[in-house]
């Protein structure tokens, strides 16, 4: 293999390998939740907003980041920000009230915040617009198998060591990635763009009225909502409304998870890019039907009892994943290169606010005061708007052109 092919390749797997940290550093909460609850008497309620202010944070702190890595190396605040998140994760060994807990939660966030507005601009910037649904359904396979790996890590270490000890497997190896990434150039910013930098493409301004942006946006906020409360609450579901014990509950949803994840990531990716030459809004469709066709799965999977009740949710939560890949490659090519981590930052923010910041603790205020199936028909709304946003947002995409016959990724010039 060329040294032209090796070099994306490899700094394509250095970040998902961080990126699969950042996420199991995030689920190992859900799956020890029950454990926390219990140390620190907390309701329902106090435990989603645990989830709520870490993202809150991780929210507000995106816009700041953004802007800085349209203008400073991306790769050294990348760096920075994995060895700030690295080392607040093993400061779990400190906290020993709820509040404290909440801090280091929210502290969390921001250094994952740096990670997240950044890494899709550099691992865009590595190959052509028309591989960037498969690209990206390598890179964000970190969301199903990091989100399945941090409830099989929480449950089993949890339940044998304390909730605290997961923390520490899950912080260690971001200081040796840190440091691996540092001996990875940093490609030049849009070197694989075919459109010009318009207006709406290529300025802070212009982005209020790049209708492409704002469906994205907008559908991502919704499904955001959705899967967010889901993770959070789903293993607790099964525990608490369906009587599994909590570590079963951790196991049955983490392989579905990662199952499903691997599958619909690779899969959503390829489809996309695939449909291309035929759609130019071949990413924004898949993303919408895969949305549309896991309600009615979600309802299933809520209100049935028995042997279907499991089928159903891996079918539901296949769906819901689908969309990732095509609906972050239909992000980065709704807008120019050198906007992009400011145009990011901004995506972030607004479908935080909207989605997962609230979603957690809804669920856990409906869960109080009805109960946890009830709260489950907040993310099936949140589905079905999603689909909707998405299937009408599909004639404002971009005139991305198809990857020619022989083209391939190139190293960074110089």
């Amino acid at each position: 293999m060329t040294q032209v092919k090796l070099y994306p390749r490899t700094a394509l797997a250095l970040l998902t390998a961080l990126n699969l940290l950042n996420y199991i550093d995030r689920s190992v909460l859900f799956a020890v939740q029950p454990l926390v609850q219990k140390e620190f008497h907390l309701s329902n309620t106090q435990l989603g907003y645990l989830t709520s202010a870490f993202l809150g944070f991780y929210m507000i702190a995106a816009p700041f980041t953004g802007p800085l890595a349209d203008r400073y190396s991306r790769k050294l605040i990348i760096i920075l920000g994995a060895i700030f998140w690295s080392g607040l994760t093993l400061l779990t060994a400190v906290t020993h009230t709820y509040w404290q807990l909440l801090v280091r939660h929210t502290l969390v966030g921001i250094g994952e915040a740096t990670f997240v507005t950044i890494a899709p601009t550099f691992v865009a910037d590595l190959f052509p617009e028309g591989q960037r649904g498969r690209v990206f359904g390598v890179f964000y396979l970190a969301i199903p198998v990091g989100t399945a790996a941090g409830y099989l890590l929480g449950g089993k270490l949890g339940a044998d060591h304390g909730w605290r000890f997961p923390f520490y497997v899950a912080a260690l190896p971001g200081f040796l990635l840190a440091l691996a990434i540092w001996f990875i150039p940093e490609p030049p910013r849009g070197q694989f763009d075919s459109l010009k930098e318009t207006p709406e493409r290529g300025t802070i301004l212009g982005l209020v009225h790049n209708s492409a942006f704002w469906t994205v946006t907008l559908g991502m906020a919704a499904m955001t909502f959705a899967l967010g409360g889901i993770q959070v609450w789903m293993p607790t579901f099964l525990s608490a409304a369906r009587g599994y014990s909590l570590e079963r509950a951790n196991e049955l949803f983490g392989a579905i998870v990662v199952v499903d994840g691997i599958l619909a990531s690779l899969i959503g990716g390829w489809l996309g890019d695939r449909l291309l030459p035929r759609m130019k809004s071949s990413h924004y469709f898949v993303s919408a039907l895969s949305m549309g066709l896991g309600v009615p799965l979600m309802i299933v999977a809520l209100f049935a009892r028995g042997p279907v009740m499991l089928p159903a949710i891996a079918a539901a939560a296949f769906f819901l994943l689908l969309n990732t890949s095509p609906l972050n490659a239909a992000l980065v090519n709704s807008v120019g290169a050198h906007i992009r981590a400011t145009a990011i930052a901004v995506n972030i923010f607004i479908f935080h606010l909207l989605g997962d910041v609230p979603s957690p603790t809804l669920m856990g205020y409906v869960a109080d005061r009805r109960s946890l199936q009830a709260a489950f028909i907040l993310p099936v709304i949140a589905m079905a708007v999603s689909s909707a946003i998405l299937f009408y947002g599909m004639r404002f995409a971009p005139g991305i052109a198809p990857l020619s016959e022989g083209a391939t990724s190139k190293g960074p010039s110089g």
